[in-house]
């Protein structure tokens, strides 16, 4: 849980540093500010970073989505190396 903390701001950042000039969610009915994909990276790259103690690196798939409707939200690919950059893992 400690670990988890610490890891939580960093992922906030690197996250809100991909989210900079995407629109918010489009889809009717939607009332999150973010874009479309946003909490599915924020959870895949904390869980990545609890799992492996270490940044993801190169191109990973996220997984497709649901809505709070049930609609699929298709998957997209992050590369990891360009929107980390220079961050340091937190030890």
């Amino acid at each position: 849980m400690q670990k988890q903390k610490r890891y939580e701001a960093l992922v906030e950042q690197i996250v809100e540093g991909w989210a900079e000039g995407k629109p918010a969610n489009q889809m009717p009915g939607s009332t999150s500010t973010k874009p479309c994909g946003y909490y599915r990276l924020t959870n895949y790259l904390l869980e990545y970073m609890l799992l492996h103690n270490a940044f993801p690196e190169g191109v990973h798939a996220m997984p497709e989505g649901r809505d709070r409707f049930n609609q699929v939200e298709p998957s997209f690919p992050v590369d990891f190396d360009s929107l980390i950059g220079d961050a340091e893992f937190p030890l």
